[in-house]
C-alpha cells in the first residue's frame, strides 16, 4: 500500500502543477472596451470625437475642448446569451458536452471633467478596462473540471488626466492610470486510483489573490481640422501587475478510507499555501477619422490595436520556505498575437437635444488554436450596437450590443499538453447607461 500510495501522491502532485501552468491564462477577450453609452452606442467608434467624459478612456485629447465642469456615471451589464462546449475526439470525445453558468458582469465607468482655465483641463476617471468571469455548470462532472471550473478577473482604473488645448483645434491629454486588480481561479485535480486504475477526482484547487495595484499611462491627441472632419489619435500603456495570495487544496473523497487517509498525508489539504503570480496587461492604440456628412450626420471609422503579443509566459511561483507548504513552480506558455479590432459608427442628431447612434464593430482574436480552452475561449466576432442621448439638466446615454463570437474549434494542441478538443459557441448582450450633470 505504501508504494502505490507514494506513486498516487507523485501523479496528484504533477496533476497539481499542471493546473498551476493553466491558472492564469485567461482567454482573449477579457478586455472591455464598453466605457461609457455614448461611445458605445457608435460601437466604439469615438476616437476622433472623444466629446463626453469618456474621452478619458477612448482618447484624452478630447479633454482639452472640456468647456464646462461635468460629472457622469454608470454601469455596463454584459450578459451571456450562450456558452456551450462540444467534445471531440480522442478527449473528451464528441458526446462530451458542457454549459457555462449564465455571464452576468456589471462594470462601471466614472467621470469628473472641468476647465482649469482656457486652455489647461483637468479629469479623473474610473473605468474597468479588462475583467469578466467564466464558470461552468455542474463541476463535479463538468469534463473540463481538471482544466478550470472558474476563472474570474476584476481590474479597476484610477485616470487622473490633463488636457493641454494647444490651439482652439488642437488638443493633446496625457495621464496616469492606477491599475487595482485580484483574480480568482478553481478547477479539480485528478489521480489515478491505485485499486481501480481510472481517474478520478481527488481534490479541489483555488488560487484566489490579493487586490493588488500598478501603474501605467496613457496620451492623446484630437485634432478638430474643421467642421466637417476631425481625427485622433490614443495610447494605453502595458501595465504590469504582480499578484501574491494563496493556493488552499481541499479534498474530495476518492470513497476508499484508507486512499483518503493516505493522501491526507502526503498532500497540504485544507492550508493555505502562498503563491505569486503576474499579468502583464497589453497596451492599446487607437486611430480615428469622423466625417459630417451634413450638419446631422457624422461617421466616424476606427482601428484599434491591441499588443498581446507581450502575454506569451506567466510564472506561477509558490514561496513558502516549508516544503510541506509549496507545489511545484511553473510556467505557461500562452503565445498570444497582436491583434486590430475595427469599428464604425453613425451618429444622427434628431434635434437640439437628441441624437441616435448606430454602429458596427469587428473584433479578432488573439488567441492561438492551441490556447483554447474551458478558462475563456475567445474567438472573432463580430458586433452591432444602437444607442440614443438626450441632453437636458440630466444628460442621459442609453446603448445596447449584440455580440456574435464565431464557433472557435480547437483541435490541436501545445507541445507536451494534454488535448482537451472541441468547439465552443458564445454570444453576448451589453447594455450601458450614462448619467451625466
Amino acid at each position: 500500500m505504501r508504494r502505490r500510495g507514494l506513486t498516487f501522491f507523485g501523479a496528484a502532485l504533477g496533476m497539481i502543477a499542471l493546473f498551476a501552468v493553466s491558472t492564469p491564462s485567461f482567454a482573449a477577450g477579457f478586455g472591455i472596451f464598453e466605457q461609457g453609452a455614448k461611445a458605445m452606442g457608435m460601437a466604439g467608434a469615438f476616437t476622433a470625437q472623444a466629446d463626453d467624459g469618456s474621452a478619458l478612456f477612448h482618447n484624452a485629447g478630447g479633454l482639452a475642448f472640456v468647456d464646462k465642469r461635468e460629472v457622469s456615471g454608470g454601469i455596463t451589464w454584459i450578459r451571456g446569451s450562450e456558452a456551450s462546449f462540444e467534445g471531440a475526439a480522442p478527449f473528451p470525445g464528441p458526446n462530451a458536452r458542457a454549459e457555462q453558468e449564465t455571464l452576468s458582469a456589471f462594470p462601471v465607468h466614472g467621470y469628473w471633467v472641468q476647465p482649469i482655465n482656457s486652455t489647461w483641463k483637468f479629469g479623473l476617471g474610473l473605468t474597468s478596462p479588462f475583467g469578466l468571469v467564466t464558470e461552468w455548470q455542474n463541476p463535479a462532472t463538468f469534463p473540463g473540471r481538471y482544466i478550470s471550473t472558474k476563472a474570474a478577473l476584476r481590474v479597476v482604473d484610477v485616470n487622473p488626466t490633463l488636457g493641454w488645448q494647444v490651439t482652439p483645434n488642437f488638443g493633446i491629454g496625457f495621464g496616469a492610470i492606477a491599475r487595482f486588480s485580484d483574480v480568482v481561479l478553481e478547477r479539480r485535480v485528478p489521480g489515478v486510483n491505485p485499486f481501480t486504475q481510472r481517474v478520478q477526482d481527488i481534490g479541489a484547487i483555488k488560487i484566489e489573490s490579493d487586490l493588488e495595484n500598478a501603474f501605467g499611462w496613457n496620451l492623446g491627441i484630437l485634432h478638430r481640422y474643421n467642421n466637417s472632419f476631425s481625427w485622433g489619435l490614443s495610447y494605453r500603456s502595458k501595465v504590469k501587475v504582480d499578484y501574491a495570495g494563496d493556493a488552499r487544496l481541499t479534498q474530495v473523497s476518492t470513497g476508499n478510507d484508507q486512499l483518503d487517509a493516505v493522501l491526507r498525508s502526503r498532500l497540504p489539504f485544507g492550508t493555505n499555501l502562498p503563491v505569486e503570480t503576474e499579468i502583464e496587461f497589453p497596451d492599446q492604440a487607437s486611430l480615428g477619422f469622423a466625417f459630417a456628412l451634413s450638419p446631422n450626420l457624422v461617421l466616424e471609422t476606427d482601428a484599434n490595436w491591441t499588443g498581446w503579443k507581450t502575454f506569451d509566459e506567466t510564472p506561477i511561483n509558490f514561496v513558502s520556505t516549508d516544503p510541506t507548504q509549496r507545489l511545484p513552480n511553473s510556467l505557461i506558455t500562452s503565445n498570444w498575437d497582436d491583434a486590430m479590432n475595427y469599428r464604425a459608427g453613425l451618429r444622427w442628431t434628431t434635434s437640439a437635444t437628441t441624437q441616435w447612434r448606430f454602429g458596427y464593430v469587428y473584433d479578432e482574436t488573439p488567441q492561438p488554436e492551441e490556447a483554447v480552452s474551458p478558462l475563456l475561449p475567445d474567438a472573432d466576432r463580430n458586433g452591432i450596437t444602437i444607442g440614443y442621448g438626450h441632453t437636458g439638466a440630466i444628460k442621459t446615454d442609453l446603448a445596447l450590443m449584440y455580440l456574435d463570437f464565431k464557433d472557435r474549434t480547437r483541435a490541436k494542441t501545445f507541445a507536451g499538453e494534454s488535448p482537451f478538443l472541441g468547439t465552443y459557441q458564445t454570444k453576448a448582450l451589453l447594455f450601458s447607461a450614462t448619467i451625466g450633470f
